[in-house]
């Protein structure tokens, strides 16, 4: 089960963020995290990002390269690619208005192998139909790619609308887990 943490430590020693890279089959994937006692393997997963995507993060100077913390979510993300994992079990840490954020928790509850669209989700959501924009925005500023599942939300008609990594990659992920059929060329 996904732990959803945002609250912001108001401690006065600095949080020391950390990342490391991944190759995965949609790319290098670019995991930042922040130590945290709870999480399993002791980092909250502050961003996971693929090449190109908007709003991805750029490593800072201040930043600490260090796989050893991310030891849990590279074996979580790796069996997701082997086709073992369904459901990630990790804490998420993000800094999201209170609209993004009930957004992005509602992502986690699209079950592996389906697809939800905007309207769907907004009705879960009970958002009106004026904000369906803003919804998709959120939806779009997602900083937890592939891990908090928003490659599984589509338009009406069943098409790929919009992914901040590439309709490519939203594509390719929902052909792994078999919400989509491969294409034969």
């Amino acid at each position: 089960m996904n732990t959803h943490d945002t609250t912001v430590s108001t401690s006065t020693t600095p949080t020391t963020t950390s990342y490391t890279t991944l190759d995965s089959p949609v790319g290098e994937l670019l995991l930042v995290g922040i130590g945290s006692p709870t999480a399993p393997g002791g980092i909250a997963l502050t961003s996971l990002s693929m090449p190109e995507q908007r709003t991805a993060p750029t490593v800072a100077s201040h930043w600490q390269r260090d796989a050893a913390p991310f030891a849990e979510v590279i074996r979580q993300l790796r069996a997701y690619f082997d086709g073992r994992l369904t459901k990630f079990g990790l804490e998420f840490r993000t800094t999201g208005t209170d609209f993004q954020e009930r957004v992005w928790r509602a992502l986690d509850d699209i079950p592996y192998g389906t697809t939800t669209t905007y309207g769907r989700l907004a009705e879960a959501l009970d958002v009106s139909r004026a904000e369906v924009r803003a919804l998709g925005a959120a939806i779009g500023a997602n900083p937890l790619l592939l891990v908090r599942p928003c490659h599984r939300v589509v338009g009406a008609d069943g098409t790929m609308r919009g992914y901040a990594a590439g309709v490519e990659r939203k594509t390719a992920l929902l052909t792994h887990e078999g919400a989509l059929q491969p294409t034969l060329i």
